[in-house]
């Protein structure tokens, strides 16, 4: 097995920026690949926040420019899906689909997914009507009337994309006021008609055998219940970390996120944590960046002390 300074888990902006800081610090790094480089930037439309563009770019487009800066560095990067890791500092062995190697640190940068509603029939409808990414499946709704649920910046910032693609949208919040930025909440009213906004109302019931065919609604202050033809349902009503590899013995939180200290150190000498993986209040592009760029530090001075 080769054995690599670091293994780095996850190809999006922190594992990228850790890949990167590692490589040019002159660690041997290996990134096991389950998707195309970028994470979540790939299903985002545009982004209108990260210092650099003020007048926006595409995710993919900014996806692209992040993987550009591992052009010409050392960093082996096999299309592989991470299954377990076992060992300790200076001999981790991680198992990448069916194959093993030997990493003397571990940059776990993973990320999250989206959390489902947990209604019945809804793993069944997936990809049937039922999505959790507008700019993946946004274009199957081409003027057909969908329903956004969530009350977040990813929940209103989908909800612009699909009002340029649908005919119809509803958007669905548990809550009285959105969480999302007021940015977006400014340019959904100024849409009008074609975005109706249910407020303190919550999707009991999914309809449909096949393909989904409609939601029932529940408002929450009156009780009162209302059916909702729909042809699709995007939903944005949060996240969980993807960490099913992990060692039991790495310490999380009460959602599942890893707990690292200021310099991404999770309680396990060697494995550090970075991005939307770890226990935190902001999960945005650039924080991942910061994330990854501190771990790789941290991960190059725990080499340091590993071969003195």
């Amino acid at each position: 097995m080769k054995e690599y300074d670091a293994v780095v888990i996850g190809s999006g902006p922190a594992g990228i920026t850790a890949a990167m800081y590692l490589a040019r610090s002159g660690c041997s790094v290996l990134m096991p690949e389950q998707l195309a480089a970028g994470g979540q930037i790939l299903q985002t439309e545009a982004m209108e926040n990260y210092p650099g563009f003020p007048k926006g770019i595409k995710g993919y487009e900014l996806a692209d420019l992040f993987e550009a800066h591992l052009t010409g560095l050392a960093v082996d990067r096999p299309a592989a899906v991470v299954e377990s890791i076992n060992g300790a500092a200076g001999h981790f062995v991680v198992r990448a689909s069916g194959q093993e190697y030997v990493g003397k640190t571990v940059v776990v940068c993973t990320g999250a997914h989206h959390k489902p509603l947990g209604l019945e029939g809804e793993g069944r409808l997936r990809g049937h009507g039922v999505s959790y990414c507008a700019i993946c499946d946004g274009n199957f709704f081409r003027n057909q009337t969908v329903a956004v649920v969530g009350g977040g910046n990813s929940a209103l910032e989908e909800s612009l994309y699909l009002a340029k693609i649908v005919g119809k949208l509803y958007l669905i919040h548990r809550r009285d006021e959105f969480r999302g930025n007021r940015i977006y909440q400014d340019k959904l009213a100024a849409l009008g008609d074609k975005i109706e906004i249910l407020r303190s109302s919550v999707v009991t019931m999914l309809h449909g055998d096949k393909e989904l065919t409609g939601l029932t609604v529940k408002e929450l202050k009156t009780g009162e219940e209302r059916k909702l033809s729909v042809d699709g349902l995007f939903v944005y009503v949060g996240y969980e970390p993807s960490t099913e590899f992990l060692p039991a013995e790495v310490e999380r939180d009460g959602q599942g996120f890893i707990i690292t200290d200021t310099e991404m150190r999770t309680n396990i000498p060697g494995i550090f944590a970075a991005g939307d993986i770890r226990s935190k209040l902001c999960r945005q592009v650039i924080t991942a960046a910061g994330d990854g760029a501190t771990a790789a530090q941290a991960a190059f001075v725990f080499l340091e002390q590993l071969h003195a």
